[in-house]
């Protein structure tokens, strides 16, 4: 198969973390017998720096050539800190996603048997926990009508039907192809616009008689992905409660930096890792490649390479298993192994599977 990829690493560790993931494709493509194409663009801190855009129209035009994005994260210290610039990095984050129209963010999680005692939750509790996050991404309070002055501030919060149905619509049909039972994560008690959500959602079910549906708001939510992650197989929710809920997640993970995820839509699909740029940690060796890693696999799986896909996350587990981990998640006086080596590791095993 040939593929056209869009590669847009960004700030912080996102271009340490990017070159192994890109070297974990190379190493995909040779075992079997695929050419995957590259063009690289700017986006984020580094874009804002070189053209005063954090997503140009150049970088956009790479992504809408391409047949997927691989994206690794944005974010700088220098920007964090002034809440009156009107340009930051995470700007040009939000404009991708709008102009590629990515409105569906998949998120897995799931444990690592060998990891679990690297979760401050209890290992009883998280053992076998295997679920999906499907988080509305191009609506609600982050693309609502916003201000600001010395006094007052607001951000609205609006969604339309055609935007709750479809995201619905790709719920729904992930649970068909799981284990047939979907949460819908809101705040109807409270919000209007939660209340819209559900009653979409109530009109969408007979549509899916297999698939159970169930209700919670996002504050139960919340304590219950902490404390009974196996109870749920698909969650989907809006925007903001998504973003929280989802980082919330890497505690059943025990690190951020083994998660990864699609962002799918109208365009362009782009695959990124979900934690952060972790500026403080750039150019140290230190960040964790597995999640950038796993989101290449999930790009292979989303183009039907499922055998690929399956030989990237053997490897993935492999490399746990024989205790080649980053500092986060390294065994109490192990060997000690920085982001190339990971990622060199997990190349070696491709290439000799």
């Amino acid at each position: 198969m040939k593929l056209k990829i869009a590669i847009l690493a960004g700030d912080g560790i996102g271009p340490e973390i990017m070159k192994q993931g890109v070297a974990v494709l190379n190493a995909v493509a040779k075992k079997c017998g695929h050419e995957f194409e590259y063009e690289e663009a700017l986006v984020g801190a580094c874009a804002i720096d070189a053209c005063g855009d954090a997503y140009p129209d150049t970088t956009h035009d790479v992504c809408m050539r391409a047949d997927a994005v691989l994206f690794a994260a944005v974010g700088d210290l220098k920007y964090d800190n002034n809440p009156t610039l009107k340009m930051r990095p995470e700007t040009g984050l939000l404009a991708m996603r709008k102009k590629l129209g990515l409105f569906a963010n998949i998120r897995p999680v799931a444990t690592f048997d060998c990891l679990l005692h690297k979760s401050p939750l209890k290992e009883e509790l998280l053992r076998g926990a295997d679920f999906v996050v499907i988080r509305e991404l191009t609506g609600g309070m982050y693309f609502g009508e916003k201000y600001q002055d010395n006094d007052k501030a607001f951000d609205t919060n609006v969604y339309t039907r055609p935007e709750i149905e479809r995201i619905l619509k790709v719920a729904f049909e992930m649970a068909m192809q799981r284990r047939k039972h979907l949460t819908v994560v809101d705040k109807a008690n409270v919000l209007a616009s939660s209340r819209l959500w559900r009653q979409i959602a109530k009109e969408m079910e007979p549509q899916y008689p297999q698939v159970k549906t169930d209700y919670m708001f996002i504050d139960n939510a919340s304590m219950r992905v902490l404390t009974e992650p196996r109870f749920f197989d698909v969650i989907v929710t809006e925007n903001t409660f998504g973003d929280i809920l989802t980082d919330e997640t890497s505690c059943i993970t025990g690190s951020m930096g083994l998660q990864p995820s699609s962002s799918l839509g109208e365009h362009t699909p782009l695959f990124e890792p979900v934690h952060g740029s972790w500026p403080q940690a750039a150019g140290q060796n230190i960040a964790n490649p597995l999640a950038q890693i796993l989101s290449a696999a999930m790009l292979l799986e989303h183009f039907g390479l499922e055998r690929e896909g399956a030989l990237v996350r053997q490897a993935v587990n492999a490399s746990l298993d024989a205790n080649v981990r980053t500092p986060e998640i390294q065994v109490t006086a192990g060997a000690k192994y920085g982001t190339k080596e990971v990622g060199q590791w997990i190349v070696e095993y491709i290439e000799k599977a």
